[in-house]
């Protein structure tokens, strides 16, 4: 099959903030066509893997790595990645390295993502996440927490997981997030890490 979805990541914001932390929200990520190819290939055929780690338990993947259906295949192609790059650079006004990393997240009922920053000294420094879910509704769980600080009690913004919405943010020591437990469906998005040329401010 031709190449047909070689578009570029298209950001439109409809909320943008500077506290507690630098981060954005946007409605549309892919064109529609795309999203809904990426999902459904997340849904069947991708190669997922089971990660358990000290405050989440997930099935994940690298997507550069990964061996693609040839209508995916533009997700790994630099001048894609380099324009996600840009969108983010111009977003958060920095300068980042040409090193971008690209995986694959799954959440399935029971499993959740505790408190945490992500926070690691000369490590990402901007995450950009693609959230990709069929109807997806309170009563499913699943919802992006920002916190104002690392009380879990704390919170800043929920966010529920709209399909082909987008959220970006800058990593730091105050950017504390969760990931509330699932409690039906399959709940999938595409992370893309940013590292500042320059490191932590």
């Amino acid at each position: 099959m031709d190449v047909i979805l070689d578009k570029p990541l298209m950001l439109s914001p409809t909320q943008v903030s500077s506290e507690p932390f630098r981060y954005f929200v946007s409605t549309q990520g892919f064109s529609y066509e795309a999203s809904l190819i990426i999902l459904k290939w997340l849904e069947t055929d991708a190669p997922w893997k089971l990660v358990e780690a000290e405050f989440y338990e997930q099935y994940e993947f690298n997507f550069l790595d990964a061996c693609l259906p040839p209508q995916l295949k533009f997700l790994q192609y630099k001048s894609c990645l380099a324009d996600q790059r840009e969108k983010v650079e111009n977003m958060f006004q920095v300068e980042l390295s040409d090193r971008i990393d690209l995986n694959a997240h799954k959440l399935v009922p029971g499993q959740r993502i505790r408190l945490h920053n992500d926070y690691i000294p000369d490590q990402e420094t901007h995450r950009l996440i693609i959230q990709l879910n069929r109807g997806w509704t309170d009563e499913q769980g699943g919802l992006l927490m920002f916190f104002n600080s690392s009380n879990p009690a704390d919170i800043h913004k929920v966010i529920l997981p709209f399909h082909n919405s987008v959220v970006g943010f800058a990593i730091s020591r105050n950017s504390n997030h969760a990931v509330s437990t699932i409690r039906n469906g399959q709940r999938f998005s595409l992370v893309y890490s940013f590292y500042e040329k320059n490191g932590y401010a």
